[in-house]
């Protein structure tokens, strides 16, 4: 049986956080986890009968290496193969003791996409104040920059995201009657259910990073939409294994084959709690925890 020092007390308990923390950044898990195992190795050399406050250290010193790895990763996404989607999780593996953290809306695929559309020390200020509730004295050390840009920073994000982000909640049952309905067009080739739960701007995109067979171009239109799911991905999928599941605090839809899985089906919804975005993870690298979870 492992046996905790203080030291490694205090960063288990900080854990869950900063592995929420980095992931929200990344939008990776296998990324956010090196980062937090890195982290782990600042903590263990530190000088840390010094840190007065150890969870907002192990933030700071958490973001800082998730925005290096995220400039890191930015050569590779630019050159992406196809639509680059942020790997979904099992909403569970992002619970905190402060469980709104992992319900609330800041982890659907959809605002990880807008988080993704912003600078690194923007989207990092975000979320640490807004997300994390560190407040700008914390932030500004943590970014090294002034409160003044903090704050500027935190004021950008927040407009972009008003400008981008469904932030409305989306009623459980109304979450529900979609999964069925995409469901049914899958198993049965139907999709007279789908019809009237989709926006007629409805978007569909799917991540492959070109290991496996997807569209590499995002349909657009309610006809495009349904048209490939009657007409592509229901004869594609008809022999595999399709549940619901809860991933990245929404409603989603797992396909398996022999066990393994093979694609995760998303949704965003729009001010009338239509279908706007579809979001189809295909790539393998970012489903073996969809799988094991």
């Amino acid at each position: 049986m492992v046996q905790f020092t203080r030291s490694n007390d205090a960063f288990e308990a900080a854990r869950p956080m900063l592995t929420g923390l980095a992931y929200r950044i990344l939008g990776s898990m296998a990324e956010a986890e090196d980062v937090v195992q890195d982290t782990y190795l600042s903590w263990m050399a530190a000088a840390r009968s010094g840190i007065e406050r150890p969870s907002s250290w192990l933030a700071t010193v958490c973001t800082r290496k998730a925005i290096d790895s995220l400039r890191s990763a930015h050569h590779a996404r630019t050159n992406y193969v196809g639509t680059w989607l942020p790997e979904p999780i099992h909403t569970r593996v992002l619970e905190t003791p402060e469980s709104e953290l992992a319900l609330s809306q800041n982890v659907t695929t959809a605002f990880l996409l807008v988080l993704e559309r912003l600078a690194p020390k923007e989207r990092a200020a975000f979320l640490l104040r807004d997300v994390f509730a560190m407040d700008y004295a914390e932030l500004a050390e943590g970014l090294r920059i002034s409160e003044a840009a903090c704050r500027k920073l935190v004021s950008r994000a927040r407009a972009n995201l008003r400008k981008s982000q469904s932030a409305h909640s989306v009623p459980l049952d109304r979450q529900d009657e979609l999964v069925t309905a995409f469901k049914t067009a899958i198993v049965e080739g139907s999709v007279a259910q789908l019809t009237d739960l989709l926006a007629s701007d409805a978007t569909l995109s799917a991540d492959s990073g070109g290991k496996v067979t997807a569209i590499r171009q995002t349909l657009e239109g309610a006809d495009a939409v349904l048209s490939f799911i009657a007409r592509v991905l229901s004869p594609a999928w008809q022999n595999l294994e399709v549940f619901t599941s809860e991933l990245n605090a929404r409603r989603a839809l797992v396909a398996r084959e022999a066990g393994r899985t093979v694609a995760v089906v998303s949704f965003d919804y729009d001010k009338d709690l239509k279908a706007s975005r579809i979001y189809i993870v295909r790539n393998p690298d970012k489903l073996a925890r969809v799988g094991t979870a």
